[in-house]
């Protein structure tokens, strides 16, 4: 009997001890393997997301306030608060800005339509560089521009690159923003939308 008890105690430890081994190489392989769907996870995410719609922390928040003189007319100011009850947009543009000069088109068919007036945002520019950027484009798109010269203003905005555009609502808040160069697709899709809901 003592032999079979003992027998019995090998077989039971032995039992935990491949039980336990089994758990550990179910940990050392299932761990790296979790980790590696998150990442698949994560990465197709990134993929398939539109890089024009990353996520702004000032969507829904109030527009930084700043105070920026009015390109070609520096005595002039303007600050957001001149346009409280208005639905408009601020696009960051600037002369050396090469996705800017293909946006411009459909900034300028935009402008015609009087649907929403746009303010121009250029940025890190100099002012005579920008005025005649403009006149080679056939066109001025906005109602005026101001002059970020130092580039302090679009640090507040989160601007990162140009062109980048903000619907902006009656009361100051930004509503939406748009990263990368607007084209007709983006305008119908995006902008004309948010701007017929603020402003009905």
């Amino acid at each position: 009997k003592q032999k079979t008890a003992y027998e019995m105690l090998r077989s039971l430890v032995g039992s935990e001890m491949c039980i336990r081994d089994s758990a550990m190489r179910a940990l050392r392989f299932g761990i790296p393997l979790a980790v590696f769907v998150l990442l698949v996870f994560f990465l197709s995410r990134g993929l398939w997301r539109d890089p024009r719609e990353i996520p702004s922390v000032l969507v829904d928040k109030p527009v930084p306030p700043f105070t920026l003189p009015v390109l070609g007319s520096p005595d002039k100011k303007f600050s957001p608060a001149d346009y409280r009850g208005k639905v408009w947009l601020l696009n960051v543009w600037g002369s050396w800005c090469i996705s800017c000069q293909v946006e411009h088109p459909t900034l300028l068919a935009l402008a015609k339509s009087n649907v929403v007036p746009i303010v121009g945002f250029d940025w890190k520019d100099k002012p005579d560089a920008a005025i005649k950027w403009l006149a080679q484009q056939g066109g001025d798109p906005y109602v005026f521009s101001v002059s970020d010269l130092d580039g302090r203003v679009a640090i507040d905005f989160g601007v990162y690159g140009a062109p980048e555009t903000f619907v902006i609502d009656k009361e100051g808040m930004i509503r939406y923003k748009h990263i990368g160069p607007l084209d007709d697709k983006a305008v119908a899709e995006k902008l004309l939308p948010w701007i017929r809901k603020l402003n009905s």
